[in-house]
This record gives structure tokens, C-alpha cells and sequence, in this order.
């Protein structure tokens, strides 16, 4: 996941009721517009513009007002997957303890655009979890 070159022209505002819900679900894919065409056409999600980032396109969906996510190409030796974003008040903060209570970095605490700092650590057991707060 990289910082948008026009991450300063979006800006995100958050819901306070919805803090503790997964809004967001980033896909890793090998062909993000092949990932996009599927669940438009078989899950119905609907699609915002694409927009450039230095890893290529990145593609955001919506399924609800209250939930949606990205579809990107996955890393260098990532593999194609997906990553649940929990909405929570404060991303630095519930990093912090997610780290103390034994979940390791994946992504340190970084503003993608305005109003949105995100970050990801590996749950014990390995699962990735991301948390989304304002910036």
C-alpha cells in the first residue's frame, strides 16, 4: 500500500457510529480491472473513478453506505488476499496496543490522504487487520 501522489485532492470524513465495524476491505490482486469487472457484475458493487498511485491503479467500491474498500495490485512478495479495516477513533492508538498486546507491524501508522491514517499488524495467528481513523 503506498500514499497516493494526489492524496492531498481526496478527503475522507468519518462516522463516529460506526467505529469498531469493518468498513473497509482492501483486495490484493494479480489483475485489479479483471478483480473490478468480477464483483461489479457478480457481487453488484458499484465503482468511484480509478485513481494513480506509484504501485498502479487503485480501484475503490462501495457495497452499502457503510461499507466499501479498494482493490490493488498486490506487493512484491505478497500474495493476493484481503485485509479487513476496522473504523476506530484514533489508528496510532489502537496500532499502539494491538503491538503491545502481541500482533506485529505491517504497516506502520500513515496519513494516505486527508482525514484518513491507516495501519496493519499481523493478529496472532497471523491474520492481517487494518485500522482506519481520521488524521
Amino acid at each position: 500500500m503506498s500514499e497516493s501522489s494526489g492524496a492531498s485532492e481526496r478527503r475522507h470524513e468519518f462516522t463516529e457510529g460506526l467505529y469498531g465495524w469493518i468498513t473497509h476491505t482492501e483486495l490484493a490482486s494479480a489483475d485489479p480491472s479483471a478483480t473490478r469487472e468480477w464483483c461489479a457484475s457478480v457481487l453488484g458493487w458499484d465503482f468511484m473513478p480509478s485513481f494513480p498511485t506509484p504501485d498502479g491503479e487503485y480501484h475503490l467500491y462501495r457495497y452499502s453506505d457503510q461499507g466499501g474498500g479498494g482493490i490493488r495490485s498486490v506487493a512484491t512478495e505478497e500474495e493476493a488476499g484481503s485485509t479487513p479495516f476496522v473504523h476506530v477513533e484514533d489508528a496510532d492508538a489502537s496500532f499502539a496496543k494491538a503491538i503491545e498486546e502481541g500482533a506485529t507491524e505491517m504497516l506502520a501508522p500513515t496519513t494516505m490522504m486527508e482525514g484518513v491514517r491507516l495501519a496493519i499488524v499481523r493478529a496472532p495467528g497471523g491474520v492481517p487487520i487494518g485500522f482506519s481513523g481520521p488524521s
